[in-house]
């Protein structure tokens, strides 16, 4: 089966051409970011687990997941949309279906907003209001503030942005409580935290590309070098901020030996690559992937010990 589609030439025409259905499927499916989905999902589940005290309820728990996945999911298909007109100047990104006109601009947009709705109609009624204000917040945090106007104009933007990443631990823990608390303003911290040399590492490897389209990330506005002390002053910070579940009586004693040894390694890695003359470390990102997946499991599977 095959379908029609707008494609964008060189020289700014347009012209409509047959895909295959089984890519421009594939193609909406990338443009909801799943992996980004997917760990957002897992640090809401951490917080409605944490929350519960391990007592989850199954219907709770699955309208959550699928209210926040679908506002995680309309949220990057809005962002693609933004940024398309930058998408095509950046090596990462030329790839994208919009970039390579496999989708066209309003499908994507509509796409983004009927996602992002279906989240709100799933969780008002099905998990509670505050959840999904907290939600919409989010949402409009990274589209509208980081993607549409921060992002363009300062190399701070990314701190704004930030936010909206940090949320859904939060969003876990008022699902089950109604309520905001000491407990969900440490799982916040800490994600607001971790997203800034989670990110600087990402913008380091693609700087270029980010100077190319005029994005003022921090390492082509203040360099390398400030970029990498940065990284290391974030995973400073990172380490005592993470101990906080722990001393709030969330997690145990498991959670705490194993967030202080692997933020120490978190600190040692950023430090080496600070003093080194590497312009960017992958490594350094992938281990901030694997630090907050270790982290939120043992906070998890310690709960309350």
């Amino acid at each position: 089966m095959r379908i029609e589609t707008l494609d964008h030439r060189t020289d700014g025409t347009e012209a409509i051409r047959a895909v295959p259905f089984r890519g421009v499927l594939s193609d909406y499916i990338t443009l909801m970011k799943p992996g980004i989905v997917g760990l957002v999902l897992v640090s809401t589940l951490s917080g409605i687990y944490l929350a519960s005290g391990g007592m989850v309820d199954p219907a709770l728990l699955i309208w959550t997941l699928l209210g926040v996945g679908c506002a995680t999911a309309g949220s990057a298909v809005l962002n693609n949309y933004t940024d398309r007109d930058i998408d095509p100047l950046m090596k990462r990104t030329s790839g994208r279906a919009l970039a390579r006109g496999t989708i066209s601009e309003s499908n994507a947009l509509w796409f983004g907003l009927v996602l992002v709705a279906l989240s709100m109609a799933i969780l008002v009624p099905r998990v509670n209001v505050l959840t999904a204000v907290l939600t919409a917040t989010a949402t409009f945090t990274y589209v509208v503030l980081y993607g549409m106007i921060l992002k363009r104009t300062t190399p701070f933007a990314n701190q704004i942005g930030g936010l909206s990443g940090a949320l859904p631990p939060v969003l876990g823990w008022t699902a089950v409580t109604g309520t905001l608390g000491l407990e969900a303003s440490a799982l916040f911290l800490m994600m607001a935290i971790w997203q800034q040399p989670h990110a600087l590492s990402l913008a380091l490897k693609y700087r270029d590309d980010y100077k190319k389209a005029s994005i003022p990330v921090v390492p082509v506005a203040c360099g390398v070098d400030s970029t990498k002390l940065r990284i290391l002053l974030y995973c400073i910070a990172l380490l005592p901020v993470s101990t906080l579940p722990y001393f709030l009586g969330t997690s145990g004693p498991i959670y705490l030996g194993l967030v202080l040894l692997m933020g120490t390694i978190y600190i040692g890695l950023s430090l080496r690559f600070h003093l080194s003359k590497r312009s960017y470390s992958m490594f350094l990102f992938f281990y901030s992937i694997i630090y907050l997946t270790v982290i939120f499991t043992a906070m998890v599977l310690n709960t309350g010990a």
